[in-house]
């Protein structure tokens, strides 16, 4: 029986999951890795764990130290697990155009935050721009340690252990990889895993939302899919490794996000896209093929957003 030093012990080995009512006849098998099992709730506990790893090793942050960063949520709740489990104090850059159960998820964790004004509650170039630059104020203060997860390799190693879990789970039966982008570590770091097992014979598909296409050569715009599409090239972003994007609209990943909620497996709205963008290439490679894509976060974050709030019904005697 093994028994976890502590709660970091519980990130990663998620499930994978085949889904069945919500793909059509004739499309490929579609498998979701089941990112909403890891602790917080997401796939970025990974790259928490990875960049805090790095940085207490090289000595860029030492015992008492502060980590600052900007962050939709996720992020900020992985890292603020990590830092709660290490001993540091964290201070996160978000916006209240975020869930509330992700910005409520952080400071339960003990992080301290501050939030950047988004006038019309939608994700933009200029909302990001803002929180980057307030981290990097912030990151000015002694003993602080800035992951600027944008620019930061060392989370692209975080993810390796998401592509050999997939290896060893299908046993290194797939024809495709789908993941959405947001600073492009996961589809990287993930994906590069698997190709290096499978070279060419792997089809890599990166996601993003359809308002804001900037990976296809769109101009940016406002969506609510969050933790994806930025609104600019990420640094990390690697057009080599992807051999085609595709763009889902807002409206469109909210709904395979409900209809997936209505199987059993509740995730976000960026996990919505990337089952309807694996559905899509799936179709066009066959009944025969196997697609396998990630569910990035549970939809529990997402509660109090309109992916999943309702008015209820009123039922008349």
């Amino acid at each position: 029986m093994f028994i976890g030093e502590n709660a970091l012990a519980a990130i990663g080995n998620t499930p994978l999951v085949r889904l069945n009512r919500v793909v059509p006849p004739g499309c490929a098998e579609i498998l979701v890795k089941v990112e909403g099992q890891n602790p917080t709730g997401s796939m970025k506990d990974r790259m928490a764990q990875a960049v805090i790893g790095v940085a207490e090793r090289d000595g860029r942050l030492k015992p008492g130290g502060t980590v600052v960063e900007y962050t939709g949520g996720s992020t900020g709740a992985a890292l603020a697990l990590v830092c709660a489990a290490k001993g540091y104090r964290l201070r996160i850059v978000s916006s209240a155009a975020f869930s509330a159960e992700k910005l409520t998820q952080m400071a339960a964790y003990g992080a301290e935050l501050t939030l950047v004004p988004s006038p019309d509650g939608m994700f933009t170039e200029r909302l990001f721009t803002a929180m980057v630059e307030t981290a990097e104020r912030l990151s000015r203060e002694p003993d602080t340690f800035w992951p600027d997860q944008l620019r930061n390799t060392d989370s692209i190693t975080g993810y390796h252990a998401l592509g050999q879990e997939i290896w060893a789970q299908t046993e290194g039966r797939l024809d495709a990889f789908v993941q959405s982008v947001g600073t492009a570590a996961s589809l990287r770091g993930a994906a590069s895993l698997l190709r290096y097992h499978k070279q060419r014979r792997l089809h890599v598909v990166a996601v993003e939302p359809a308002e804001s296409a900037v990976l296809s050569g769109g101009a940016p715009g406002a969506h609510r899919i969050e933790g994806i599409g930025i609104g600019y090239l990420p640094p990390l972003w690697d057009p080599s490794l992807v051999d085609e994007t595709v763009a889902v609209s807002t409206a469109d990943a909210e709904q395979m996000a409900r209809r997936l909620a209505r199987e059993g497996l509740c995730a976000g709205t960026s996990s919505g896209a990337n089952v309807l963008a694996a559905i899509r290439v799936g179709l066009r490679l066959g009944a025969r093929a196997r697609v396998v894509t990630v569910l990035v976060d549970s939809g529990l974050k997402y509660l109090s957003t309109p992916v999943y709030r309702r008015e209820p019904q009123t039922l008349t005697p």
